[in-house]
């Protein structure tokens, strides 16, 4: 027995200032997942694909934008019911890995580890020391009463 089809949805297509007659989005349940698209020619060409109507439907709006119809020249797609496309997770980001320091080492965070002789001669980045910055004080500091400037 060949499968149903449900109405899910429909699609306006706008014929320059007149909004056109709407285009029914049909969905196709099969074992293998679930299918939506137009069943007008010419648009019966676009067909969602998915595990679930929710994905099918999210393909579907991806495959329909992607038809060359620029977004003043439609309205939609209109879901029926309780589809809700579901646009796939966005990868996530790969974590920083942090260096491992060597417990081992012997290194605490105020050492320096020793420079390495090189005949005397110091390259011009080890030869600056790294300069501290000078605290600044408030500008406005609460003075106790009693007192004056």
């Amino acid at each position: 027995m060949a499968a149903l089809l449900e109405y899910v949805g429909c699609v306006h297509i706008y014929l320059g200032p007149y909004r056109g007659n709407p285009i029914a989005l049909y969905l196709r349940r099969r074992e293998s997942g679930c299918e939506i698209g137009p069943k007008v020619y010419p648009w019966n060409d676009v067909l969602g694909v998915g595990e679930t109507p929710n994905r099918a439907a999210a393909d579907f709006e991806e495959k329909w934008k992607a038809k060359g119809l620029t977004a003043d020249m439609y309205s939609g797609p209109a879901w029926e019911g309780g589809i809700k496309p579901e646009k796939p997770a966005p990868p996530k980001p790969a974590g920083a890995a942090k260096p491992a320091v060597p417990a081992a080492a012997g290194l605490t965070p105020t050492t320096q580890p020793p420079a390495p002789s090189d005949g005397g001669q110091k390259p011009a980045a080890a030869a600056a020391a790294p300069a501290t910055q000078p605290t600044v004080a408030p500008a406005s500091v609460p003075q106790p009463s009693g007192q004056s400037n």
